[in-house]
């Protein structure tokens, strides 16, 4: 079932559970391809073709994750993430053709979860939004109290200790606080900025040398491969992300 929030009416295909996902673009035909992605994904797909409306559909319908193009006639993209950000705490996944670190670390910084630029293939957006939605769903979050499995590595935040194919690993103190931060938002690229401040508590100094350093002590201590990682992954220019591996 789809609805639009101009009242208008699209088919989308059942999924096994009642996901729904809110799409906001202003043009129809960019919507359709969003949801023909999506077809198999999803159960309920809303739509809404401006900001004001997108905001007041993720009010009243509560969608488990929102799909917002930066392009809309009736206010800035970043203007209508923060205000879905407070209406919903649904993952937000941003649509744009530009594709600047900047405007990538200002949408975050605003509380979206993820970044697609166009074009972009349908199975890279399945992926994105697979990955939003077992996040959500706390298939890959852990609180500080959880066990977190991430292939051959488990993490116990309450103890805390860290094994790697059964061996313990030792973290340092500013590790385990990278790594709990990253865990918290596991699935979610977290700005250099914000791990700065959740971990140091400011963002005074150069923020991305500071924690490449801890990064690549991390991966030393986590991956099988280092230098091709599958753990904590880097988005280039904006910060990192704690994924699950496949098959894990």
């Amino acid at each position: 079932m789809a609805r639009d929030g101009l009242g208008a009416a699209a088919a989308a295909s059942p999924a096994p559970q009642a996901t729904s996902v809110l799409i906001i673009d202003d043009e129809p035909q960019i919507r359709r391809v969003v949801r023909d992605a999506l077809q198999g994904e999803v159960g309920v797909v809303f739509e809404a073709g401006t900001g004001a409306g997108g905001v007041a559909l993720a009010a009243t319908e509560r969608p488990d994750l929102i799909v917002l193009d930066l392009g809309l006639p009736d206010a800035a993209g970043e203007a209508v993430c923060r205000q879905l950000r407070e209406k919903s705490r649904a993952p937000i996944v941003v649509l744009s053709a530009r594709h600047t670190d900047a405007e990538k670390v200002m949408l975050l910084d605003a509380g979206a979860d993820d970044y697609v630029t166009k074009p972009f293939s349908s199975d890279e957006l399945r992926a994105r939004v697979r990955a939003q939605l077992r996040r959500a769903s706390g298939a890959l979050r852990a609180d500080h109290n959880d066990t977190l499995e991430l292939g051959a590595v488990t993490i116990d935040f309450a103890t805390p200790s860290l094994k790697r194919e059964g061996v313990p690993v030792h973290l340092t103190r500013t590790e385990w606080d990278v790594l709990r931060t990253l865990a918290d938002h596991a699935g979610r690229t977290v700005t250099h900025a914000q791990i700065f401040r959740a971990v140091w508590g400011n963002v005074s100094g150069d923020a991305q040398q500071y924690l490449r350093v801890y990064v690549r002590s991390l991966r030393r201590k986590l991956e099988a491969d280092p230098v091709r990682p599958r753990l904590i992954v880097t988005e280039p220019g904006v910060g990192y992300r704690l994924e699950r591996p496949a098959g894990s």
